[in-house]
């Protein structure tokens, strides 16, 4: 049987050292008031985005983490001259606690508190409140903008981020190699590609577009890079034309001559430097973004261009996949569910003994996943989070965080891979030992909400908010639920979260054939356990039920790991909940026994025996 060990003589992709403590908040905050006294503001806006509005930024990008110690992927920090709050939603309330000082920082979480109410609050009539305009997009702005006018509170784009002023050592910005991504998994030429949007600009009686989020970008032109970790894209800008020609603003560092000729004549490229000069030279109706694009876009353009409001015309196409999109990211998933199948077994064996740890358990899955040498990078920090630590949603283990798994405790276990031909996400709750009956009873009843969501049939126009109950309605009737959404969209080879689809209460989007989405309600108990269960599935048109006679949809799971029958109640679960699972491991042992060892494939005949 393959053991880990054997395959790690390259670096692990995720490492275990606290990248911030708690101690550093209070002289940072202080250099920045500082600063913010020199230039006569009240105070500054400090978001976790960067110029991009990625959820995952570049060490150089790292301003909220550097001020606050908060490493959470959304939050933002407002800091005053006698005030710092810090606004996260519930997927953070405990790590941002643990993580910062609160001598130093209030915590508010949203959308219960919301920044513009604590700002009308908090700041004097007549207050100066600097933001940095790489970092915000018109539509935020503007609502804040809005509302802070009823204490004729002014909002100073500045020229310089005061935090880049005071952050010493702060990181160069990253020059990683682009790379071509393949037209047999794309499933379109970067030409068809541009050909599409360029018809959707002529529609909307575009000149251009201004693409600023690097996934567009990387979608657009089948290319990838590697400036992030965890998130194959390269940082750039781009302007896509309606003639379908592309001006790409990247560092030629980051472009071979193979990427140079892959790109071909119809894509210019040009140094980062004259982004700007090249949007003043823009004429016409010019498409922006107004969630996404920073507002600084817009302040280059001259009285010459008139700018269009609209959503960034690649979302949506990026997220319906192609044929051969869903072709791969299946094949990858079963490359995953390998993996899976393997250390699961290796856990199950392992655990009873009382002497793993969170980390030992990261470093066996990471090795597990690299064995099928396909691995490109994991696709998130795995969440490995045993009895209470499983509470805190987003938890990231550290050495210092490290908890011994012992033998009961509830082990939750989130993560991901990045493949050539698709990205995973997998959440499974497991057993170390015998469990407290409650903590069975709310395993079963966060299973028969990721039962209901998979089995759903629904007509089509309906968006993510009109399912999310369906995943919580059995924890609601025991008066429970969850405080993060149901789930999110998902790219191939690209972010493992990708809009504009989600399930969650504030899911707008319809949901179309081709998107991949979570499934993965959870309930936390603080201080005891935490519990989520995973898959990714695939929205596909639906057969019409005899008499029936609207058009229909229904997901495709596409992730296939045993679910810990020691953690069901059988009693909870209706016939059609026992049938879904039934059928579901049936399937999960036939499409992976083939794929594995021959003790992992005992295993898993014994895990995915009927209930």
């Amino acid at each position: 049987m393959f053991t880990p060990s054997t395959c790690r003589k390259t670096p692990m992709f995720q490492t275990f050292i606290a990248s911030t403590t708690p101690e550093t908040g209070k002289n940072r905050v202080a250099s920045l008031r500082s600063e913010l006294a020199r230039n006569g503001l009240s105070g500054f806006l400090v978001p976790r985005s960067d110029a991009h509005n990625g959820e995952n930024v570049a060490d150089r990008d790292e301003r909220l983490a550097w001020l606050t110690s908060f490493t959470g992927s959304a939050g933002q920090c407002i800091v005053l001259a006698d005030h710092a709050a810090i606004f996260t939603d519930g997927r953070y309330t405990l790590q941002v606690r643990n993580q910062t000082d609160d001598a130093v920082f209030t915590y508010r979480q949203i959308p219960q508190e919301s920044p513009k109410d604590w700002l009308l609050e908090t700041l004097a009539k007549g207050s100066s409140l600097g933001f940095d305009p790489w970092l915000h997009g018109h539509k935020e702005i503007e609502d804040l903008r809005k509302a802070l006018s009823l204490k004729d509170i002014t909002l100073k784009p500045l020229s310089e981020n005061p935090i880049d002023t005071v952050w010493q050592d702060q990181p160069a910005p990253p020059m990683g190699k682009v790379s071509i991504f393949p037209k047999e998994l794309a499933g379109r030429s970067h030409a068809e590609k541009r050909s599409e949007i360029a018809g959707i600009l002529k529609t909307e009686n575009v000149q251009a577009t201004v693409l600023t989020l690097p996934d567009s970008i990387a979608w657009l032109l089948n290319i990838r890079g590697s400036d992030i970790p965890r998130m194959p894209v390269a940082h750039g800008f781009a302007i896509l034309h309606a003639d379908k020609t592309v001006s790409l603003f990247m560092a030629s560092a980051k472009l071979s001559d193979e990427i140079r000729t892959h790109l071909g004549p119809e894509v210019r490229i040009a140094e980062p430097e004259t982004f700007a000069e090249a949007l003043a030279a823009l004429t016409g109706r010019i498409a922006l973004d107004p969630t996404t694009t920073p507002l600084y876009v817009q302040s280059c353009l001259s009285d010459a261009a008139e700018v269009h409001w609209m959503r960034d015309p690649c979302i949506l196409p990026k997220a319906c996949k192609t044929d051969a999109e869903l072709k791969g990211t299946r094949e990858a998933h079963l490359t995953d569910a390998a993996a899976m199948a393997r250390f699961l077994c290796w856990l199950d064996q392992a655990a009873p003994s009382g002497k793993l740890t969170e980390i030992d358990v990261v470093k066996e899955l990471e090795g597990y996943r690299r064995a099928a040498n396909t691995l490109q990078d994991i696709s998130f920090e795995t969440i490995s989070g045993a009895g209470p630590n499983g509470a805190i949603v987003h938890y990231r283990v550290t050495e210092e965080s490290n908890r011994p798994v012992t033998p009961g405790d509830l082990l939750l276990v989130d993560s991901g891979g990045q493949y050539l031909n698709g990205t995973t996400d997998i959440t499974r709750t497991i057993a170390t030992g015998p469990v407290a009956e409650d903590a069975r009873r709310a395993f079963t009843l966060v299973l028969k909400g990721m039962i209901n969501l998979s089995r759903a049939r629904w007509p089509e126009g309906l968006a993510g908010r009109d399912l999310d109950a369906l995943a919580r309605i059995a924890l609601w009737q025991e008066g429970m639920d969850y405080d993060h959404g149901t789930g999110h969209g998902v790219g191939v080879y690209l972010g493992v979260h990708e809009g504009p689809q989600n399930l969650s209460r504030r899911g707008a989007e319809p949901l179309k054939p081709g998107m991949i989405l979570s499934n993965e309600p959870g309930y936390y108990k603080e201080g005891a356990y935490g519990i989520r269960i995973e898959n990714l599935v695939v929205v596909e048109s639906a057969s019409i039920p005899s008499g029936g006679e609207r058009p229909m949809l229904a997901f495709e799971t596409i992730t296939f790991a045993p679910i810990d029958r020691r953690l069901i109640d059988p009693t909870l679960l209706t016939s059609a909940d026992r049938k879904w699972l039934n059928a579901y491991h049936a399937q999960t042992a036939s499409l992976i026994s083939p794929r594995v060892d021959d003790a992992t494939a005992t295993w898993l005949k014994q895990a995915c025996a009927p209930l």
